[in-house]
C-alpha cells in the first residue's frame, strides 16, 4: 500500500467510526475531547456532527486552517501528554485521539501513555477513537463499523 493509499484508508476509517459513535455520543453528557488539532480537519468534523457541543481541543502548536480553529478557550497548547493530563476526571464523552506519527518507535512510546490518559479523562461509558490501539483495563475494544478494516483505527468503551 502506498503512502496515499494508507493515509486514505485512514482517513476513510476515521470518518466511518466518528459518523458511528457520534450518534451514541449526542446522547451523552460530557465534553468532547480532541487530542491531536493538526489542521483541523476532525475538528471541524466532530463540529458539524456534533453541533452545540463543547468540544477542547489539544496540540503542540497552533496549525489548524482558519475555519477549522476552536474558541481560545477550547484550545489548549503545548505537550498533549502533560496538558489534556490537568483534564484527568472531566469525565468526557468521546476522546479521539489522532497523534500517531508513522513511524514504530516513536507511536510505541506514544503507547505507553495515551491508553491510561484515555482512560482517565473519560467517563465511564464513554468512547475513545484513537489511529493507535488503546490497550488498558478499562478500555474495552468495540468493533469498528463493517467499512473499516480490523486494526486500521481503534474504538473502545470506557467500562
Amino acid at each position: 500500500m502506498t503512502r496515499l493509499e494508507n493515509f486514505i484508508s485512514r482517513m476513510t476509517a476515521q470518518r466511518d467510526i466518528l459518523d458511528q459513535v457520534c450518534v451514541e455520543v449526542a446522547k451523552m453528557e460530557g465534553l468532547v475531547l480532541e487530542l491531536g488539532l493538526g489542521n483541523g480537519r476532525t475538528f471541524h468534523h466532530l463540529r458539524e456532527r456534533l453541533p452545540g457541543r463543547r468540544i477542547v481541543a489539544f496540540d503542540r502548536a497552533l496549525g489548524a486552517h482558519a475555519s477549522s480553529i476552536p474558541e481560545a478557550e477550547n484550545l489548549v497548547l503545548g505537550e498533549i501528554r502533560e496538558t489534556a493530563s490537568r483534564f484527568i476526571g472531566i469525565d468526557a464523552s468521546l476522546v479521539h485521539a489522532d497523534i500517531g506519527t508513522g513511524y514504530d518507535d516513536r507511536d510505541a512510546v506514544i503507547s505507553t501513555w495515551l491508553p491510561d490518559l484515555i482512560a482517565r479523562l473519560l467517563r465511564v461509558g464513554g468512547i475513545a477513537v484513537s489511529g493507535t490501539p488503546l490497550d488498558h483495563p478499562l478500555l474495552q475494544r468495540l468493533p469498528p463499523p463493517p467499512s473499516v478494516p480490523a486494526d486500521r483505527y481503534f474504538v473502545c468503551r470506557r467500562v
